[in-house]
């Protein structure tokens, strides 16, 4: 099973989203001293605020569809003989202070993580199914869904931003329960 590149913003996020930058536009503008009214920077807020939401909505899943697609599309990762993959999903996973974009690999043996070539740290990362103690849900800026932290046995921690977070766990929790 295969998923395409997409970028999906659900309703909660893109009202965030337009009061968030409604509100910072028009923070910004009055407390650089601006000789406008409050009500005409309010008014600027809103507009701006609006035209820039509609250009990250609309536009942005576009063009990084354009920057990214064949990149996305064409990650594969190194595999152990007798390895298959079974499932493969888009997902971020956060190293250091980069998040890393790529693909996650469910396979008959293990978890893999493989990026594509547009990050700085590139590379592949493996998680053998039997040496994962604990997964969890976790939010991005904690207002988010979509985060997956995976603790091994040995204490490392793995963080990932995936699409449909409880269908991911559960075909994580599925793999390394068998």
């Amino acid at each position: 099973m295969k998923e395409g590149f997409k970028i999906e913003f659900s309703w909660k996020q893109i009202t965030f989203l337009v009061i968030f930058s409604t509100a910072t536009y028009g923070l910004i503008v009055y407390l650089m001293g601006s000789d406008e009214s409050v009500k005409t920077i309010a008014f600027q807020a809103i507009i701006w605020g609006v035209l820039f939401n509609l250009f990250f909505v609309l536009l942005f899943p576009w063009f990084m569809k354009k920057l990214l697609g064949k990149r996305i599309d064409n990650i594969v990762p190194k595999l152990l003989e007798n390895e298959k993959v079974e499932a493969e999903i888009l997902a971020s996973l956060f190293r250091k202070v980069e998040v890393v974009g790529g693909k996650i690999f469910f396979t008959n043996q293990r978890l893999i993580f493989k990026t594509h070539s547009l990050n700085f740290q590139k590379g592949q990362t493996n998680i053998e199914y039997i040496q994962i103690q604990n997964i969890e849900k976790r939010k991005t800026i904690k207002i988010v869904d979509n985060g997956i932290k995976i603790t091994t046995k040995e204490g490392k921690q793995y963080s990932f931003l995936v699409n449909d977070r409880d269908v991911q766990i559960q075909k994580i929790k599925n793999k390394f329960v068998e």
